[in-house]
């Protein structure tokens, strides 16, 4: 980003720096997800040519944000390189909102999950989008200083750079109080991807595997992880679903277990169903569901006009309606655990929805995920990452339980206290501690949405081009 910002930093003219900003950020979001690759011509059988025109094509539409905000940048900056790096923050911050929320937003790889071990400790105040602008605003900075040539000035650069740095590392925390721990047992089954929904292999592996695994006690509280059923309860074995909900009811636990539901008149959901009892000597049932809302396009719904690209691909249930926002949590043992599936984690402005009742709100986050689509690559990496910065922006701990990995346990300051090896088969046993309290990303993005920063970077931006149109 400091060679960029030196880039951009050395023309004047628009078109150039909107050039600078699309060649950049095609690169980097190329190489960010790549991996749609495999899913696409792997699993769902698009020829190869076409699956890397497709992420390429899909890189260079989203590097359109940057390329605008470079543009801008070019119209916009003023002579003082403290201003100007402050509207390269703001149009970097602007971009990367425009990229995580417009066309159903797809923020994957944002520049703030680069920095969770250290700068992204100020995301419980200013959030992943928040985070983002004041790490550009130290590649400004830091290039500001190697380009001058003014001692005095280099000095108070990297001054700044660093005071900036030091602000994002340190945080005080004490926002939040525990409530106390539960043991949890998390499922990988390791399910092939090219056999999960197929009839004669990976459907019987997981319908055995999972009813094995629910069937013993590991823990009081157990999850399976996305479609870890893969088929609706009704197209289940005869007594197969009965069975596993007796078992499940007799001893006290609790289960959160990933499953499609619905109906063709009443329309399928991704869902996450909560099973538990009062107890052995009260074994009547409360269900829980969880639908999801944030879909996948391509894979979850199709968008207009492209049913023709989805029909070139085999892509099991690929239609499914929408769960609504700020649904409740699932009460177990004194917690309230919030589910979240697949990449719905990436979009912590929907997880906030959940805070406006301070009393309602999460004490633990669950991520159930099947990113199986995407064999071992860095996906696996990166979607880690996004829930351990979800857990830094709520001050709350999140426990993932995923088909092919990583299968996790996150405790509320982000770090990762439990795991399980990635493409294995096996249950992750641990404890994990519940949280409640507010932090103040969590209070002014459940009543605002991302409003504020959108606000703030276009206020920035706005005053600095009125300022260089009058001549200021």
């Amino acid at each position: 980003m400091v060679v960029f910002a030196w880039q951009l930093d050395a023309t004047e003219r628009a078109s150039r720096a909107a050039l600078i900003g699309w060649v950049f950020a095609t690169s980097w979001l190329a190489g960010t997800f790549w991996w749609l690759f495999v899913a696409m011509h792997t699993y769902a059988g698009l020829d190869a040519w076409m699956a890397a025109l497709a992420v390429l094509v899909l890189a260079s539409l989203l590097a359109l944000y940057y390329a605008a905000a470079a543009a801008l940048f070019a119209l916009c900056a003023p002579a003082s390189r403290v201003g100007a790096a402050a509207v390269f923050a703001s149009l970097w911050m602007l971009a990367e909102l425009a990229r995580g929320v417009w066309f159903t937003g797809f923020g994957w790889g944002a520049i703030g999950y680069a920095h969770i071990e250290h700068l992204a400790r100020s995301a419980s105040y200013v959030g992943a989008y928040g985070v983002a602008a004041l790490v550009a605003g130290i590649a400004f900075l830091t290039m500001a200083a190697v380009r001058q040539q003014h001692r005095t000035h280099r000095a108070g650069y990297l001054a700044l750079a660093v005071g900036l740095a030091a602000m994002m590392v340190w945080s005080p925390g004490g926002f939040t109080t525990s409530t106390g721990s539960i043991k949890v047992a998390l499922l990988q089954g390791n399910i092939a991807q090219d056999e999960k929904f197929q009839a004669g292999s990976g459907v019987p592996d997981a319908l055995r595997w999972y009813g094995e695994q629910l069937a013993i006690p590991h823990a009081p509280l157990m999850v399976a992880p996305e479609t870890a059923i893969p088929l609706l309860p009704r197209q289940l074995p005869a007594g197969y679903w009965d069975a596993l909900l007796g078992r499940i009811r007799q001893d006290g636990r609790a289960v959160l277990l990933g499953l499609p539901l619905g109906s063709e008149a009443a329309g399928y959901t991704n869902s996450v169903l909560g099973i538990q009892s009062a107890g052995p000597d009260a074994p009547t049932a409360h269900d829980y569901r969880y639908d999801k809302h944030h879909l996948v396009p391509f894979g979850e719904f199709i968008p207009p006009m492209f049913r023709w690209f989805t029909e070139m691909m085999a892509i099991p249930l690929g239609d499914f309606s929408r769960g609504g926002v700020g649904q409740s949590s699932f009460a177990w043992q004194g917690q309230r655990l919030a589910p979240n599936i697949c990449y719905e984690d990436l979009f912590g402005e929907e997880l906030g929805a959940r805070f406006i009742d301070r009393a309602a709100a999460p004490t633990i986050f669950v991520n159930v995920s099947n990113i199986g689509w995407f064999g071992n690559t860095v996906a696996i990496d990166q979607h880690l990452n996004i829930s351990r910065m979800r857990s830094l922006e709520f001050d709350r701990p999140f426990i993932r339980a995923t088909n092919t990995g990583d299968t996790a346990i996150i405790d509320h300051t982000g770090q990762v206290t439990h795991s399980l090896a990635r493409l294995t088969r096996g249950v992750l046993v641990g404890e994990v501690e519940g949280r409640e309290g507010t932090t103040p990303f969590a209070w002014w993005v459940a009543r605002l949405g991302l409003w504020p920063l959108w606000l703030m970077g276009a206020g920035v931006v706005a005053a600095a081009y009125l300022i260089r149109k009058r001549g200021v």
